[in-house]
């Protein structure tokens, strides 16, 4: 049974690192075969954590499909190859990327296409790591359903917890399928615990876990390192992984 897992969260949180956390922590951790990393955040910079470089998007197919399908051959035969063509394949991995949308400001095509791809391809992988597009246009859209673990990120500030209250009151409202929510607390600095767990509390959130600001994470970030290549000593990883030992089920 493939279970999927999806993060979300405002802008700037650290939803993508905590996401690359996740698909290190089951390559490692797991050991069942390789995760399924879908990026559908238009800004993608999922693949520079993990370290691979991106051949084409789910956009760019979609695009090509309108103009370029060879004579003698369907567009969902089309679409298929050149969506196998997306996926960059690495060691304990998967990578498919959403890219750019049709139009300006426009993604709901390229959401649902995406969606549909990750149906058909979820049967493959024991896990999907969906890394969604930063705030809650993606759940308007229906985009994050039918997942096992949501998790919502937030930094350290009442601001952050108070979208991520509102992510989570809007899956409610919309009745998603999604069995578990996490909401996870980003880059804590060590101080005002007690407080952030008052505004979460008035927020409706229950807090899952806080991941502590860590100058390892901060430093590899600066120099472009990938995810995999922060030593077990690193407190964000440490609080991370056992945050996901936790709550996965």
């Amino acid at each position: 049974m493939t279970k999927i897992v999806a993060m979300a969260g405002k802008g700037g949180v650290g939803k993508t690192t905590i996401g690359a956390f996740l698909i290190r922590y089951f390559i490692e951790e797991m050991h069942n075969g390789p995760v399924l990393a879908v990026d559908l955040d238009p800004n993608s910079n999922l693949n520079e954590l993990l370290g691979v470089n991106i051949k084409t998007t789910i956009g760019e197919a979609r695009e090509l499909m309108k103009k370029d399908v060879p004579q003698g051959i369907t567009k969902d035969i089309w679409l298929e190859y050149k969506i196998n063509e997306a996926i960059v394949e690495s060691r304990g991995f998967d990578l498919l990327v959403m890219g750019r949308s049709e139009g300006p400001g426009c993604y709901c095509a390229v959401n649902s296409l995406a969606k549909n791809i990750i149906d058909t391809l979820k049967t493959n992988y024991p896990y999907v790591v969906v890394d969604n597009e930063a705030g809650m246009e993606h759940i308007n859209r229906l985009v994050t359903q039918d997942i096992d673990e949501l998790f919502v990120i937030s930094d350290a500030t009442p601001r952050g917890i108070e979208t991520a209250g509102r992510i989570m009151s809007l899956v409610k409202e919309l009745r998603l399928n999604i069995k578990r929510t996490h909401t996870i607390i980003n880059r804590f600095k060590g101080k005002e615990e007690d407080t952030l767990r008052h505004i979460a509390a008035d927020n409706r959130l229950t807090i899952s876990g806080l991941v502590r600001e860590d100058e390892i994470i901060l430093k590899a970030d600066q120099h472009r390192e990938t995810i995999f290549s922060i030593p077990k000593t690193s407190s964000a990883l440490s609080d991370a992984y056992t945050i996901f030992r936790t709550v996965i089920e």
